[in-house]
């Protein structure tokens, strides 16, 4: 969904398939509904709406309502709501966007927050209650945000919802416990970065076992990512005895503090070699556990990340997570 270099988040290219446009709103010719000749079609598109140029977010949001057919619309990206430094989280662009629902019929996707490292680092991000998106558009496929200061989801009930991601420097307990008590009976991909204590991911591995007893009941769920966490020992040992685990086709365990503990924890637990995809990279388990891992996994597995993290020259035996800040 997004490029990076390296870990660290980066400005989207593409969402939903498509690809990311950014609405500039002050060269475009057109005027009332319809698009000027500049334009793309409204579903061809992602269309990203932020403070760049310096035009407060709001008017922005105007110009695009004017100017774009927004019955039209599948997907936006929500970048930099604030001019100089964000004070209020992202609610008032919350109420922004849902007040104006009834004119988007056509939305299939939302992802809020795109921003780097040099707009805020995403420790800083400050988000609000995203159930609001959901309740707004029951139709919405697929929903993306980064940063979670602050982040409220309420337990809920979805009928559309494909695709949740959560990318996160630390994501609390709350959040964690409000999705395993939704039902999201869609729900096909799911991917959370849980984060380090350092910056708020306090979850638990109770929180982890919770969510995956949860995940239980979404029979249509094929890709599961708990990543970034400093509990990612925990995090495999949970998964390895997981039954959601049975109906995936891929698994990302990686960016994390994953050890030898968590390897071995992994070979010990369900068979995985029905995966297509297993993803364990920036992870900190020994050569030999390494060797043991590609030797089960390998012949199996087409798609077998075992990248190492880079260890540091000072603390060689540190381990932390590939975002954090």
């Amino acid at each position: 969904m997004s490029i990076r270099v390296g870990h660290h988040p980066s400005h989207l290219t593409r969402f939903h398939g498509l690809p990311v446009r950014f609405f500039d709103g002050t060269g475009e010719t057109g005027e009332g509904s319809g698009p000027g000749p500049e334009l793309p079609a409204p579903a061809s598109v992602a269309w990203r709406l932020t403070t760049e140029g310096e035009v407060p977010f709001e008017e922005r949001w105007r110009r695009f309502l004017d100017r774009v057919r927004t019955g039209e619309v599948v997907a936006l990206v929500i970048g930099a709501w604030w001019e100089e430094w964000d004070e209020h989280g992202i609610g008032p662009v919350l109420d922004l966007l849902t007040a104006e629902a009834h004119r988007f019929p056509e939305l299939r996707a939302v992802f809020l927050a795109d921003v780097e490292s040099e707009e805020a680092e995403i420790s800083w991000i400050k988000q609000g209650d995203v159930s609001q998106v959901l309740r707004a558009w029951p139709g919405l496929r697929e929903l993306g945000l980064r940063g979670c200061e602050d982040l409220v989801i309420e337990p809920l009930r979805h009928e559309a919802l494909r695709t949740l991601r959560v990318e996160s420097g630390g994501l609390a307990p709350e959040p964690v416990r409000a999705l395993a008590a939704c039902d999201l009976p869609a729900l096909r991909h799911l991917e959370l970065w849980l984060g380090t204590s350092w910056y708020g991911g306090d979850c638990t591995a109770d929180d982890v076992h919770a969510l995956l007893a949860a995940l239980g009941d979404a029979p249509e769920l094929r890709h599961l990512g708990l990543r970034n966490s400093d509990i990612q020992d925990e995090i495999a040992a949970a998964v390895a005895a997981a039954a959601v685990v049975a109906g995936l086709e891929s698994l990302d365990l990686s960016m994390g503090t994953l050890s030898d503990e968590g390897g071995t924890a992994l070979l010990s637990g369900q068979p995985l070699t029905h995966l297509g995809s297993l993803d364990l990279g920036h992870h900190f388990m020994s050569d030999e556990m390494v060797h043991r891992v590609r030797e089960a996994l390998g012949p199996h597995v087409p798609d077998l990340g075992l990248a190492p993290a880079r260890r540091s020259r000072h603390r060689p035996e540190g381990r932390y997570v590939a975002v954090g800040e």
